[in-house]
């Protein structure tokens, strides 16, 4: 079964294209954010899951909720979703867009998450090395995560290194089996 990033990519390309053919990446970025709050909103989750309430009525709660924050193109956008049933996607949807725009201006996104607390030039150590990986500058954000053990997961949008000891130990009993 395919994860909701690679269900959500198409969605996010698409998205991104169109806001770029547009020249409103920041208008875009913006009405994706706005989704990206009423559909987790708890009251329309709810409507989301419920068989009483169509598609098309779901389509158009969200563009009357969202006042006139939606483009043309993305009333479209958020009516192409509901008909799909992939609403539900718009977190990574915009995630995925984001990363898209980062691209596009040189810049890199990655995601560090450590068993312990990184030192500034282990940071810097970190952004040397992607920045070199990826060609691209590179904003580095780090969560603390005990249950890795040890080492480091790093994410730079489909890139993932897993250097942390849970995921050695995970290999190696694979290995085992």
């Amino acid at each position: 079964m395919e994860n909701s990033g690679e269900l959500a990519r198409p969605y996010a390309i698409a998205a991104f294209k169109q806001a770029r053919d547009e020249s409103k990446l920041s208008q875009w970025s913006d009405m994706l954010a706005l989704l990206v709050t009423i559909v987790r909103d708890p009251t329309m989750m709810g409507l989301m899951a419920s068989p009483k309430v169509s598609r098309s009525q779901l389509a158009e709660l969200i563009i009357d909720v969202g006042g006139g924050a939606f483009s043309n193109t993305g009333r479209n956008f958020v009516r192409v979703l509901a008909e799909y049933g992939r609403l539900g996607l718009a977190p990574d949807i915009e995630q995925i867009f984001n990363q898209e725009c980062s691209a596009l201006e040189g810049r890199s996104e990655v995601s560090v998450t450590s068993a312990y607390e990184l030192s500034d030039s282990q940071v810097q150590d970190i952004v040397s090395a992607m920045s070199k990986r990826l060609g691209a500058d590179v904003n580095v954000s780090v969560d603390i995560d005990n249950s890795l053990i040890g080492g480091v997961i790093i994410r730079a949008g489909d890139l993932v290194i897993d250097a942390s000891l849970r995921g050695r130990l995970g290999k190696l009993a694979l290995d085992l089996t």
